[in-house]
């Protein structure tokens, strides 16, 4: 707990942000199952408790976005990222995660299983003459 650049260090803020990523995976996880139904991790806002001379807050963020790349494949996981630093976050954590992710929906999985099941019938067809 504490300020990066005052109270702990890049890598132990780094450690934070991967922890926080850990964290998003195991939430989305238990609301939607699986997380191969994460079709994109759009964005990652990333805000760091820092000391106002702080200005490495990237470095930090690193470990959230650096998780999702090797969790996810990289059509899944590359995502755009902010990182902020802020002058103090909720009961003084170092680093606090915010992440937008789409999701593959059923619809579009129905809408994907018709297509080929058209292609498929129209392939059966053409076999026949």
């Amino acid at each position: 707990m504490g300020k990066v650049g005052k109270d702990i260090t890049i890598e132990d803020g780094y450690e934070a942000a991967k922890l926080c990523g850990l964290n998003l995976c195991a939430t989305l996880k238990a609301n939607i199952g699986s997380l191969d139904k994460v079709k994109k991790i759009i964005k990652v806002n990333g805000y760091v408790n820092a000391t106002s001379s702080f200005t490495e807050h990237p470095k930090v963020i690193n470990g959230c976005s650096e998780l999702f790349r090797k969790c996810f494949p990289d059509e899944v996981g590359t995502h755009s990222r902010s990182s902020v630093g802020v002058n103090g976050l909720p009961m003084g954590v170092p680093v606090e995660i915010e992440a937008v992710v789409q999701l593959h929906t059923p619809a579009t999985a129905s809408s994907t299983a018709a297509a080929a099941a058209e292609k498929a019938a129209a392939n059966s067809g053409e076999q026949k003459n």
